[in-house]
């Protein structure tokens, strides 16, 4: 009996060590209690058409997909997540071989702040987040400047989450 006791016992010291660990979502302490989160249209300051709604959309599908925050219209909610789209700058990424004139490649960087509100309109969260985005032209240049969009704003709707969801 002895010597079972003797081998239990580094083999229990062992298995502590994971005692500490939890699973799921570590939010920042300062929105340790916000559990219903409202999104509305964020503001477009751009002059690019249903760029909010995309960026809007995309960041309460990652929001969900973290699993941080339950997603309520604004008398259910916690608190309430105001963005604003600054700016969207487009510059060449890759020119072409023969002209260096006619560009390929454009990257984009889209910026947007954001605002983390309780029920009271007192700010909690204060934070800004970018994302950058580049696509291959081909001659159908509005579908090209389309998917570019989508993808910056999947982009930065993924920087903004992980910053709300877990601090980084």
């Amino acid at each position: 009996m002895k010597h079972i006791l003797l081998l239990l016992a580094p083999v229990c010291l062992l298995l502590s060590g994971c005692a500490g660990y939890t699973l799921g979502a570590q939010k920042p302490a300062h929105l340790r209690h916000v559990t219903k989160l409202a999104v509305p249209t964020f503001t477009n300051m751009t002059l690019e058409p249903r760029l909010a709604v995309l960026v809007t959309n995309a960041v309460i599908k990652e929001l969900q997909n973290h699993g941080s925050y339950q997603i309520v219209n604004r008398r259910d909610a916690d608190a309430v997540l105001e963005g604003s789209i600054q700016n969207i700058q487009r510059s060449q990424f890759r020119s072409d071989r023969n002209n260096i004139l006619r560009t390929s490649q454009i990257l984009a960087t889209l910026n947007c702040s954001y605002t983390i509100k309780d029920t009271s309109g007192a700010s909690i969260h204060v934070g800004a987040a970018s994302a950058d985005s580049y696509i291959i032209l081909d001659p159908n240049l509005q579908l090209s400047e389309t998917q570019l969009l989508e993808d910056a704003s999947q982009r930065l709707a993924v920087t903004l989450a992980n910053e709300v969801s877990e601090g980084w």
